[in-house]
């Protein structure tokens, strides 16, 4: 037996006692050490992804330790995307848009539970000077690699030169910003309206805004990552990006609202769409948390499994500080 958190129905999560997940061939058992609360899992919390169906154990961002296995005793992450390795896609690889692709916490029993169930081509080993909290933020810390480098092929000059807007400084976001301030990106703000989010990107060094108070100047952003993807941040992005600039879309609030797409075609802009990560892109990102390259991260809270709906509702609730919780089972 295990304890694990389940999804039960819009708005509630609870705390059970369940059984072990069995083992097949090609797949180990994980201790889970750390498992971080991602966007999507309380866009399923709030009863809005048909794909997540409770009762489910949500959870896709964890470390841990492998306990059944060839890799038994070493420290892990996770792909949480369990990928055919045939298709045009993989071949490509394109792994992310795998044509038969199934996700932990989605399709599979998720990381919120003291041990997961995983392929054992989905595991990365951790060196050792990584802590299992900031290995926890390989997934969404890979998001952000991933829709990095996509918008960096689309520029005509360096990332490092060019006048770049984040906005949201959730997670991906704040991830987003560090990341390019670690590339070397002069000219980087970051835009969102709750303070306690603002507050924590200053801390962490980032020019941060409101921008219902610093509304931005039309057409003067040369590179624009939306992190939100909302109706409102969508007209933001078209406004703010510069003719002839880029805009990466990488946020799933909703899908609501028009797209001014006459502007997009006036102002010829380069919009993008960023979907997860590659296995490279995990491992890359493995390296650069181990290299201490972004920071103290010490704007990550953490809490225990027990404690799992009482941050679901802190989040929803704006009452946290933290660009992520991380819970350790």
């Amino acid at each position: 037996m295990m304890q694990a958190l389940f999804y039960t129905g819009p708005e509630q999560m609870e705390l059970r006692d369940t059984e072990l997940p069995s083992l097949n061939v090609g797949e180990s058992r994980v201790r889970v050490l750390a498992t971080g609360i991602c966007g999507s899992d309380l866009h399923a919390y709030h009863g809005h992804d048909p794909r997540r169906v409770p009762p489910m154990i949500l959870g896709h961002e964890a470390a841990g330790e492998v306990i059944e296995g060839p890799l038994a005793g070493k420290r892990v992450t996770m792909n949480p995307l369990v990928v055919c390795g045939h298709c045009d896609y993989c071949l490509e690889g394109r792994q992310n848009l795998c044509s038969n692709r199934t996700m932990l916490g989605m399709n599979r029993p998720g990381t919120f539970a003291e041990s997961v169930v995983v392929p054992d081509q989905c595991l990365i080993e951790l060196p050792d000077g990584l802590s299992s909290v900031a290995a926890a933020l390989t997934e969404p810390a890979a998001t952000a690699l991933h829709a990095i480098n996509r918008l960096e092929r689309s520029l005509t000059r360096p990332l490092a030169e060019a006048s770049t807007l984040v906005i949201g400084a959730g997670a991906v976001g704040l991830l987003t910003g560090l990341m390019l301030r670690q590339r070397g990106v002069r000219h980087l703000t970051l835009a969102d309206t709750n303070p306690l989010r603002r507050e924590t990107a200053e801390k962490a060094g980032l020019t941060v805004i409101d921008p219902r108070e610093t509304p931005l100047d039309a057409d003067s952003i040369e590179a624009v990552f939306d992190c939100v993807g909302a109706s409102a941040t969508r007209a933001m992005a078209v406004q703010a990006t510069r003719p002839g600039g880029s805009l990466m879309h990488l946020g799933l609030q909703d899908n609501e609202g028009r797209f001014d797409m006459r502007s997009v075609t006036l102002k010829e802009l380069i919009v993008l769409g960023a979907y997860t990560y590659t296995p490279n892109d995990l491992r890359a990102t493995v390296d650069l948390l181990a290299s201490g390259a972004l920071g103290p991260l010490d704007w990550v809270e953490t809490r225990a499994l027990d404690a799992g709906a009482g941050a679901f509702a802190d989040l929803v609730a704006g009452q946290t500080a933290a660009a992520k919780i991380v819970l350790t089972p």
